[in-house]
């Protein structure tokens, strides 16, 4: 692509309005861009910044009462702001064609793979059945998923996240559109799977000749594909030009920010650790049985095979691997929220594996988790001060003391006290992982057990809880086993690490060591399918 391609879309002064009482008037405002074919325009920004309006503007697909009362969007010589809903629906596919950021919401559930992306034939061109199916199975082959004709006949729930992701590419490719939006298209996925996507998606669109917008809150994955970045702040365009321009001279204080705040893939130098062990895990198994009738066909599923790690009293250790590979089913297992089929899990000299319910009801309070969806685990019709103080309540504490503990507690999490008398829903994201952090921290347990909880964060919202969670790691003596499937996050948080595939650990260590020097090809695959990592590298290099 040079300077001169013309542009096959173009956002001219494209302003976007929220409805009265909303916390800005404009999810956007002014905002001017072009992406020309055989391009990726790396849209970025956080949460709020209007990056996915304006993916949704262009495709006209806002939600009510929200409008365009601004600019153009040109495309293909005509103004998409002009047209009418049916002119846009013969745009949509055929002319700019969107991948969602999750696919198991945008995938119907009750109709099969082959069904949905045949579809977009059935109504877009005259094909007829078996030339339609042809075409399916021609573009699940384009894709890679392996086994196409399978892929076909599955609905969605019997693909994996990467298989599902790849059909909603094979869809938005199926009309060779001009136009491919991707809207956080890797954000849920692994690393080696997002590597795949993203190595997927810039092998079609140099095939193609795609004009490709991108959008992400990753620089690590602005690093490895896009040619040119825009960087959007509250609905602002503040910051754009090509990609090794913004990389490695950003001029805006926001941009600056933003790549600052991204995890190095090295790990800080060791602390010294305790001699003393404050939770062993001890040959951990849980094996899942589903399916089958009178014993026939059950399907086995070996979640966790003989699990041994240690935890040193006030230190870190991060559990890593993909999804699949048993990380969540063990902290589970840890925290008895599913039982272990053998083995040992002792805190301070005491197997939790063999306690009873009451027992083991009793022992939460040495012992609490932090879970990944903070809005799904926060009760919406409670407000946040008492979801906090329910633990204390339960454990016998005064009303009145619980509540005023919660304030405290929310101090200490870097929220304002005043905010316990709100609800889930009026936090951000942020915000409510904070509360999730309050809630497990008001028993003041010994260990925290954090189930992938920045996975779902801005980079500067990540950086803040990253920081926090230090802070009352040294503040309160918290012992913490750290769950993620995200490299540069467990290289700074972390002092140990298991790294766990199919269920078994296949190399554990200190941090350092396991990055620095993997041994193990998984772990050497893993650390290689990290998004960006040259820029890491490069970045670190430059920092000391």
């Amino acid at each position: 692509m040079t300077d001169a391609s013309p542009a096959v879309l173009t956002l001219d002064a494209l302003s976007v309005r929220l409805p009265a009482g909303a916390d800005r008037p404009h999810a956007m405002k002014d905002v001017s861009l072009a992406i020309s074919s055989n391009e990726i325009l790396c849209v970025v920004g956080e949460s709020g910044s209007g990056k996915s309006m304006t993916a949704n503007a262009i495709m006209r697909l806002l939600p009510g009462g929200v409008e365009i009362d601004g600019g153009k969007v040109l495309f293909d010589g005509r103004d998409l702001t002009q047209l009418t809903e049916a002119e846009m629906r013969d745009v949509r596919g055929a002319g700019i064609a969107m991948i969602f950021q999750e696919p198991m919401t945008a995938l119907n559930p009750l109709r099969t793979i082959g069904d949905q992306i045949g579809e977009m034939f059935a109504i877009h061109t005259k094909l007829k059945g078996a030339a339609i199916t042809e075409r399916v199975l021609s573009l699940l082959e384009e894709v890679r998923i392996p086994d196409p004709k399978l892929a076909a006949r599955a609905y969605p729930h019997e693909l994996s996240g990467g298989q599902r992701q790849r059909a909603m590419i094979a869809m938005a490719l199926a009309l060779d559109p001009k136009v491919l939006i991707a809207d956080e298209p890797t954000t849920a996925l692994d690393v080696t799977t997002q590597a795949q996507i993203l190595a997927l998606i810039r092998d079609l669109q140099a095939r193609k000749g795609t004009a490709v917008l991108f959008i992400t809150h990753d620089f690590g994955v602005v690093a490895e594909i896009a040619d040119r970045v825009a960087v959007m702040q509250h609905g602002l365009v503040v910051e754009q030009g090509p990609a090794a321009q913004i990389l490695d001279d950003p001029q805006h204080p926001y941009t600056k920010q933003l790549i600052a705040a991204v995890p190095p893939l090295k790990a800080p130098p060791p602390r010294p650790l305790s001699g003393e062990t404050i939770l062993a895990v001890e040959h951990v198994s849980k094996t899942f049985r589903t399916g089958g009738f009178l014993g026939r066909g059950v399907r086995v599923t070996h979640a966790v095979k003989d699990v041994t790690l240690s935890l040193p009293k006030g230190g870190t250790i991060g559990i890593v691997g993909e999804s699949g590979s048993g990380k969540s089913t063990l902290a589970r297992c840890i925290v008895r929220l599913i039982d272990p089929d053998t083995g040992v899990i002792n805190l301070n000299g005491r197997d939790l594996a063999k306690l009873s319910r009451e027992e083991m009801r009793r022992a939460t309070r040495h012992i609490q988790m932090v879970f990944q969806d903070p809005f799904a685990s926060l009760n919406p019709r409670r407000k946040a001060g008492e979801l906090v103080a329910q633990g204390p309540i339960v454990h016998g504490m005064d009303r009145a003391e619980a509540l005023a503990k919660a304030k405290e507690l929310f101090s200490l999490v870097g929220l304002d006290p005043a905010a316990t008398d709100r609800y889930p829903h009026e936090f951000s994201g942020g915000q409510r992982q904070r509360i999730g952090l309050a809630r497990a921290l008001a028993l003041q347990p010994e260990v925290l057990v954090a189930d992938e909880a920045v996975s779902a964060l801005d980079v500067s919202v990540q950086a803040q809880v990253l920081r926090l969670l230090a802070e009352l790691r040294q503040r309160l003596g918290l012992s913490i086993v750290f769950i993620t499937h995200d490299l540069r996050v467990a290289a700074q948080v972390c002092d140990l690490v298991a790294v766990m595939k199919n269920g078994e650990v296949v190399e554990a260590g200190p941090i350092g060591k396991v990055f620095g020097d993997p041994q193990h090809p998984y772990t050497q695959a893993l650390l290689a399918s990290i998004p960006g990592r040259e820029f890491g590298v490069k970045r670190e290099a430059v920092s000391v």
